[in-house]
Formats: C-alpha cells, sequence, structure tokens
C-alpha cells in the first residue's frame, strides 16, 4: 500500500505543474487505490481551486475507487497532534502529520510525496518512509 501526499494528487491533473510527468510515471508503476488522508485531500482541492474542472476530474478519480481516504479517529487527531510539536521546527502541516500517524497505524512504508520533508519524518519505528517519486 502507498500513502500519497496532496502535491502528487495536484500534479497528476495540473498539466502545468513542474512534476506532472514524471507523477504520471510514478502512478503507472503502481497498484490502486492509492491511500491518502481527508486533510491531504482537502488540501489538494484546494490548491485545484483554480480550476473546478481539475476538482472534478479529481472527484472522478475518487469516485473510481483510485483513492482510499482515510479517516482519522480521536486516536490519530492525538498522534498528529504529538507530531506536529514533535517537528514544529520544519513545520509539520496537518496534512502530513495525518500521513505519518495513518501509515504508522497502517504500517505502510511507501510515501508518494513531492515534500522534502518526508526525508527528516520518522515511523515510530524510527525507520525513514520510502519515498516516491525516487528522483525527487
Amino acid at each position: 500500500m502507498v500513502a500519497v501526499d496532496a502535491g502528487p494528487i495536484v500534479a497528476l491533473f495540473d498539466k502545468s505543474d513542474d512534476y506532472h510527468t514524471i507523477c504520471h510515471e510514478v502512478i503507472k508503476s503502481l497498484r490502486l487505490p492509492l491511500t491518502t488522508t481527508l486533510p491531504a485531500l482537502t488540501e489538494a482541492f484546494h490548491l485545484l481551486s483554480f480550476s473546478w474542472q481539475l476538482q472534478d476530474a479529481l472527484w472522478e478519480f475518487v469516485a473510481g475507487g483510485n483513492l482510499m481516504v482515510y479517516n482519522l479517529d480521536t486516536s490519530l487527531f492525538r498522534e498528529c497532534r504529538k507530531l506536529m510539536q514533535k517537528y514544529r521546527d520544519l513545520p509539520m502541516d496537518f496534512a502530513d502529520a495525518s500521513l505519518v500517524a495513518v501509515s504508522d497505524k497502517e504500517n505502510i512504508r511507501t510515501v508518494f510525496t513531492l515534500d522534502k520533508d518526508f526525508k527528516v519524518y520518522r515511523k515510530k519505528n524510527k525507520k525513514h518512509f520510502k519515498l516516491l517519486p525516487r528522483e525527487f
């Protein structure tokens, strides 16, 4: 299973994004559905707010079963807060914290992201995430 951050989601739909081509190459190599969180998906919709057509294409992608949106419960909200406190010097945003927390809970090791902060974030077992795209 692969967790996906907002950046690659936006790049997949926005052809003017610098990472559009590489994100398409990565997604072709992955098994769908990808996993994300509501905060990361909300960020993607916000970043695509300049085009209702792109937002609608994202809706179609989600409705087509290509993106599993993980619900956060109270324990994951608490974990997000701890993570945001731990990485406050970066600082860590809520979307990133939610992806790290869900990845820990579901034992997800691979994150599809364009955010260099994921090179710093660690799982509870202190291990690094495997990041996609590899060239990033």
